[in-house]
């Protein structure tokens, strides 16, 4: 939400609504919550009119347009995201901003948008999926991959509607000639859905490619990089790790795979499957090592992220933990003595003194003095 409120802002006024009062402040004083340089350099722009609050009436009260960015985590007991946040975010704007367009980016299953808009009777909703990094936010915002929006009814109203829409969040990039759609609401949710479970599959791939190439003593980088020479493969998201993890990936293929549930499928099944069963071939090769204390180098599932969410790190600690092994936690980023029950050691010679082995999802000039102590799957030493 915030970097997309930084695009709007070269232009417009934005209003930021938000609950937490501490990134409201945070806001205010030219200074991201987020572990992001450039949001941050946006933010202290005194010129750039965006202002932060956590009033709703304020921020929602005679607006021309609003963009919903809430989370919408997935629920295992439900089978599906939660997307009630969404839903009170739509109550509210209607309450004081009846007829403004509501642009929903908050990630959602398929067929969600339409629904709402029938069962509400509301012809203003609109859908339409972002493409972000994280770490990379501002910098996907301003040159974005392609601009899609989705509309539930297929009106002259809802077409000029998506058309400002449009142009609302191109003519703040830096990019020309970003590429447009305009498309059904349900169509552009599985643009979304489709998109990161291709990710996640590609992860899902090199780190199964990884694991043959570690168990049979082969050189893992030589293979990736020539697998990738052939152009219709690449060269991106091939770097190994410990599964994919964060904020959209888990939770955007077990939606996937729900939206599935009548449908015939094998792949979508397995792409889930198979980041599972990375993290438990990471733990049988620590496990190998007998290791008493295993330490735990960042929980941050990639760099330059303050994201601990659904790391790939987390797992493998779980499951050691459930082995019997001792697991000791170094991340700057945790300021109390524990995370989640692991005791944290702040000060890294320590650390590394008490660790048998240490377990890093991604290498750092930190870890290089260690040697053969250090445990890792990075290859390339990339995201």
């Amino acid at each position: 939400g915030l970097a997309n409120a930084v695009l709007l802002a070269q232009n417009h006024t934005v209003v930021l609504a938000d609950p937490n009062r501490e990134k409201v402040e945070q806001i205010r004083h030219g200074v991201s919550p987020t572990a992001e340089a450039e949001l941050t350099q946006y933010l202290s722009d005194r010129s750039l009119s965006l202002t932060a609050t956590t009033d709703t009436q304020t921020a929602y009260a005679d607006a021309d347009c609003v963009f919903i960015a809430t989370p919408t985590n997935f629920c295992e007991q439900t089978g599906g995201f939660d997307t009630s946040s969404v839903e009170q975010v739509i109550c509210a704007v209607r309450q004081y901003s009846p007829d403004a367009p509501i642009v929903i980016k908050s990630t959602v299953p398929i067929g969600y948008t339409k629904r709402i808009a029938e069962s509400t009777g509301d012809a203003n909703l609109f859908f339409s999926p972002e493409f972000l990094r994280e770490g990379c936010a501002v910098q996907d915002c301003f040159n974005p991959s392609r601009i899609i929006v989705g509309i539930p009814f297929d009106t002259a109203r809802q077409r000029q509607e998506a058309q400002m829409i449009v142009r609302l969040l191109r003519e703040g990039a830096d990019k020309a000639d970003v590429p447009v759609m305009i498309v059904g609401s349900s169509e552009a949710e599985a643009v979304k859905l489709f998109s990161n479970a291709y990710l996640a599959m590609r992860i899902g791939f090199f780190n199964e490619l990884d694991s043959y190439a570690e168990t049979h003593g082969l050189n893992p980088a030589q293979i990736i990089r020539g697998v990738g020479m052939d152009e219709r493969i690449g060269a991106q998201y091939n770097n190994p790790g410990f599964g994919y993890g964060g904020y959209c990936l888990p939770k955007d293929t077990k939606q996937l795979l729900s939206d599935f549930a009548h449908v015939p499928q094998a792949l979508i099944g397995a792409v889930v499957a198979s980041n599972e069963q990375r993290k438990d071939h990471i733990v049988t090769q620590i496990l190998r090592r007998k290791p008493e204390t295993v330490g735990v180098y960042r929980l941050v599932m990639k760099k330059q992220s303050d994201n601990f969410r659904e790391s790939g790190v987390i797992d493998v600690m779980r499951k050691l933990r459930e082995k019997g092994v001792r697991i000791v936690v170094y991340e700057p980023l945790v300021k109390e003595a524990q995370y989640a029950g692991y005791p944290v050691e702040n000060d890294f010679d320590s650390f590394a003194s008490q660790s048998d082995v240490i377990v890093a999802n991604r290498m750092t000039p930190q870890l290089e003095p260690l040697g053969g102590k250090v445990y890792t799957r990075d290859v390339f030493q990339e995201n």
